[in-house]
């Protein structure tokens, strides 16, 4: 069952579409302002999100903008309502990423149309990224780029990540955290070991059996017992401690 965020601040607007969206077999959840909406979206990862422009605190743009910074929420459909024609307004929401826009008062059947039109290019979208993924999963010995982006598979969702933006990478079985430098992490199932493999070893050093790090968030670096070394990461309170077996990786330091 697809899941649509509708995201109203009209009771009598809300409730409507909910009722109709139900009918048409979809899972509903309803947000009377902005705030709630971004909430609401990052909580049930809906499948489209249909959403007023003019709320009363946070508007549909500012919406749309927390939305598209997050790589979870970032490819979500997004459909705007608006009673108005404002040339810039309808600007202003395509250049943020605004996949449609429907005109209040619409027809049942134009808001049915769009959300079918949007799910379904979101779902060959999705297979399409899929299908890249398993043919470059193939390119054993391709590393990731710095500067490239790279898909991972997320709670059932596709998202995309900069490489040059992960700070660390933590294992956990078979299972490793990504660490973002936006403040974020995500939890994949992919061992550090094949992490190393495909990553360029002249930006990330793996420090400890269970730790690989970004050498570009490196703040500082310290001496540490034992011939070990202690590291300073941006943004991050707790040093990380580099065990013996790889201290030869920072053979610059004296």
């Amino acid at each position: 069952m697809k899941k649509i965020l509708v995201i109203e601040d009209d009771p009598a607007v809300s409730e409507n579409i909910k009722t109709l969206l139900e009918e048409e077999g979809y899972k509903v959840f309803c947000a009377a302002d902005g705030v709630k909406g971004i909430s609401l979206a990052k909580e049930e990862n809906p499948d489209l999100i249909v959403c007023d422009i003019m709320l009363k605190d946070v508007d549909g743009f500012e919406v749309l903008k927390n939305l598209s910074g997050d790589p979870l929420t970032a490819v979500i459909p997004f459909i705007y309502l608006t009673a108005r024609t404002d040339h810039e307004d309808l600007r202003t929401g395509m250049e943020l990423g605004a996949d449609d826009y429907l005109f209040k008062p619409f027809q049942s059947e134009e808001l049915l149309r769009a959300i079918r039109i949007r799910l379904n290019k979101y779902r060959m979208l999705r297979a399409e990224f899929v299908e890249k993924g398993v043919k470059n999963e193939k390119q054993i010995n391709k590393k990731f780029e710095l500067n490239g982006r790279i898909f991972l598979k997320v709670n059932n969702q596709i998202i995309f990540v900069t490489v040059g933006n992960i700070k660390f990478i933590t294992a956990e079985n078979q299972y490793t955290n990504v660490f973002m430098s936006e403040g974020k992490s995500y939890l994949i199932r992919m061992p550090l070991s094949k992490w190393e493999g495909k990553l360029s070893s002249d930006d990330f050093y793996r420090i400890h059996r269970s730790t690989i790090i970004n050498i570009h968030f490196i703040e500082k670096i310290e001496k540490w017992f034992n011939n070990s070394l202690k590291l300073y990461i941006k943004g991050t309170k707790e040093p990380f401690i580099v065990s013996r077996n790889y201290t030869h990786k920072f053979h610059t330091f004296e």
